[in-house]
């Protein structure tokens, strides 16, 4: 009876054991949490050509999941100076080769979508100078005083790109059918009372064995961690 006993117990944990390893080679995406592995992907390149997640394993990876569009056809501002505050460190201390880690973004949009919002940063940030430095401020009311400050301290670098030269150092991918951005939970048609096609805010920091080893999800908007907080994080990975 025990024999017969362990025998059934052998085919239902091969069955068990079965289920596990066809469920690890579907490739689910799903949320993960820090410890463990990032759930891989391969996704077409603004830039050409696609990119697998686990192709950069040997790096550190810091990815990124912009939020993309505030409302109907309005960007979010925030996300065009966050990239081009990324481009100008990039462009004066060489992240990538300083802290050993590839950056990429991550649209839930088609490459046209993308492209419109590549080319949407010049604009913005000049749209961030004007709410800095707006015409007679001295003729501004206590509200509007406090908005200027709110703007220039969240907003703290003049930062500028050229019309029809934006670079892009880090790999800009196409989420299109929202695939990683649905399965990580990142994806909502709604969020902080806006109705549009958007991801929630988020970063999360890979290292070289493909662990996720730091997850950080906006709560509103302007729910960023800054940057001198993830590389820190990363200067701790390249020990």
């Amino acid at each position: 009876m025990r024999k017969a006993l362990s025998a059934v117990g052998l085919i239902a944990l091969s069955f068990v054991l079965t289920g596990a390893l066809l469920h690890a080679q579907s490739g689910e995406i799903k949320p993960v949490t820090i410890g463990q592995p990032m759930p891989d992907f391969t996704l077409p390149a603004y830039q050409g050509g696609t990119l697998t997640l686990s192709s950069l394993k040997g790096k550190n990876v810091m990815l990124i999941f912009p939020r993309g569009f505030a409302a109907e056809a309005r960007w979010c501002t925030i996300d065009n100076y966050k990239y081009a505050e990324l481009v100008d460190l990039e462009k004066s201390a060489e992240i990538r080769k300083k802290y050993d880690v590839e950056v990429v973004f991550v649209f839930p949009y088609a490459a046209d979508v993308v492209k419109q919002w590549v080319e949407s940063n010049p604009d913005q940030l000049d749209k961030i100078k004007g709410w800095k430095n707006p015409p007679e401020p001295d003729k501004l009311d206590e509200q509007g005083k406090a908005q200027m400050l709110r703007r220039r301290e969240m907003f703290p670098k003049n930062l500028s790109l050229e019309k029809g030269q934006v670079p892009t150092p880090f790999p800009l991918l196409i989420d299109g059918d929202r695939k990683v951005s649905k399965g990580l939970g990142l994806f909502t048609t709604e969020w902080g009372g806006s109705k549009v096609d958007q991801c929630i805010t988020s970063v999360f920091l890979v290292d070289k064995k493909g662990i996720c080893q730091f997850k950080y999800v906006g709560q509103s908007t302007t729910d960023r961690p800054e940057y001198a907080i993830l590389f820190k994080t990363l200067n701790q990975l390249n020990k």
